[in-house]
């Protein structure tokens, strides 16, 4: 069983139940959308002993948390999975997700910096076709696939290709 030494933020105790079938980890419930200063004095206590991974559902309320805790506790690292790889008939989320699917995440790990001046605009995201047209949705899946972004909404995307300085050009390359 592989170990994983940093703390990895869940929402819930399913979260942690699917992660410790397969990994030797510590994990913080944040049990919902409200965090209290409490989770957040958690979270920080193990990110300056240990480090950080937040793993949070792909949907929502899981970029909620995932943005309410990378704003509280700067230099946490990110896990991504994508909705159709973490689902239920009825459900989805990291408590769905397959080994093979976790390790992939954890293999790709993110850490969000500043935004950059002149990052990605509103105008770039539709000139590239992440927002404003019919593929946009279809694009932005393929570019957090591709990035290791999960999906989000065009304004979510943005901020996540902005924090790790993707250009322009990358996500052009990668869209043709």
């Amino acid at each position: 069983m592989k170990r994983i030494t940093e703390v990895i933020v869940v929402e819930g105790r399913h979260d942690t139940e699917n992660l410790k079938k397969y990994f030797d980890c510590r994990t913080i419930e944040t049990g919902g959308t409200s965090l209290g200063e409490e989770v957040i004095a958690q979270i920080r206590a193990a990110a300056q002993q240990t480090g950080v991974i937040v793993f949070t559902d792909p949907d929502a309320p899981g970029n909620m948390i995932r943005n309410a805790v990378n704003q509280a506790v700067p230099g946490c690292r990110n896990a991504f999975v994508d909705k159709h790889d973490a689902r239920t008939a009825k459900k989805v989320g990291v408590e769905h997700a397959s080994k093979a699917v976790l390790e992939e995440a954890l293999r790709h790990l993110v850490t969000y910096r500043e935004e950059p001046e002149g990052g990605l605009t509103s105008s770039d995201m539709v000139e590239l076709g992440l927002s404003g047209c019919d593929q946009a949705q279809a694009n932005r899946e393929k570019i957090g696939r591709i990035f290791h972004l999960g999906y989000g909404s065009a304004k979510t995307m943005r901020q996540r290709l902005n924090h790790l300085g993707i250009t322009k050009e990358q996500i052009r390359k990668e869209l043709e």
